[in-house]
């Protein structure tokens, strides 16, 4: 969040209200969060050729995993999609395998018995037929299947090798998640504690709130009914009924506990299914709060704990 972000988040807030969010500090714990967007290439000769490898992935629900490699390694295509779907896990991912020859390589080959035998069958024919010096090879090159294609075989050496460059992309892809992952986390941080911050300065309107809903239910009766007539061991008895229907220390409660879940979590080996599961939680909680505030200072406060859930939900679909 930017300054002018955090700012504007907060400038409504009254003067007794004083919220600090301290910067991001993880110290010596390890961020497991991991974006999944990525991207990692890698060079590398092997044999007589140059592999490029190029893998890149961005957000999905599942895995979506989709492999363009040269036909000569087609049989070693499941194994190739096994070893990386248990590294992948989730996203729409795309592995690009092409190479450039470094020697002059044969693409097509000569099929030598048919060109033999159109040749016999044209000579025979135009010696019957009398024609003179005819052009024979200039005639058979056009006949389908004369010329084939160089079947390459595997060459286990050569894939062994394709295979190590295939690991140093995706080593780079994987550091790649994890820088993202990181730059998540502490989006993630430093909303979460706006949420807690606002929160803990909820406690005050609240207050100033029952005093007003007090105050409020005393002058009404005693517009209707004389001082001297007015109950006051039953007006405090539907005053507290009243003020119970608007009670929201267990949701106070909840929406700490679920804050504090999501941080343990966010600091742990956390997914983002798992931190999907309890930002839903802690909206839920927000959204109680907010239907049971009944005073503008709390519902300005509940718009800006929605704000910053609502960001940091749009976030957690790029978390792996």
């Amino acid at each position: 969040m930017g300054k002018r972000d955090f700012m504007a988040s907060v400038a409504w807030i009254p003067s007794y209200v004083i919220i600090f969010v301290a910067p991001c500090k993880w110290g010596n714990q390890s961020m497991m969060l991991k974006s999944m967007t990525g991207f990692g290439k890698a060079e590398g000769v092997v044999g007589k050729r140059k592999y490029t490898v190029e893998l890149r992935s961005l957000n999905s629900k599942q895995l979506d995993l989709n492999l363009r490699i040269p036909g000569m390694f087609r049989e070693k295509e499941l194994d190739l999609r096994s070893w990386l779907s248990d590294r992948i896990q989730r996203g729409k991912a795309d592995l690009l395998v092409y190479y450039e020859s470094l020697e002059v390589e044969k693409r097509m080959t000569l099929n030598i018995p048919l060109i033999e035998a159109y040749y016999h069958d044209l000579k025979e024919m135009t010696d019957r037929v009398g024609m003179p010096n005819p052009d024979y090879l200039n005639s058979i090159m056009r006949i389908p299947d004369v010329l084939k294609q160089e079947n390459s075989e595997l060459d286990e050496n050569e894939w062994s090798g394709l295979m190590r460059v295939v690991e140093e992309a995706y080593k780079k892809f994987d550091t790649y998640r994890k820088v993202e992952g990181e730059k998540l986390a502490s989006e993630f941080d430093l909303r979460i504690k706006l949420i807690r911050q606002t929160r803990e300065a909820l406690q005050e309107p609240i207050k100033m709130r029952n005093d007003k809903v007090r105050e409020k239910l005393r002058n009404n009766l005693e517009e209707l009914i004389p001082v001297d007539k007015v109950d006051q061991n039953r007006f405090e008895q539907e005053l507290i009924y009243y003020l119970e229907r608007l009670d929201i220390s267990e949701e106070n409660q909840r929406l700490e506990t679920n804050c504090q879940h999501f941080e343990e979590e966010l600091h742990g080996e956390a997914s983002g299914k798992k931190l999907g599961f309890i930002s839903q939680e802690v909206g839920r909680e927000i959204n109680t709060i907010g239907s049971k505030a009944n005073d503008a200072e709390m519902q300005r406060m509940v718009v800006v704990m929605k704000d910053e859930l609502e960001k940091i939900k749009e976030q957690i679909n790029n978390v792996l």
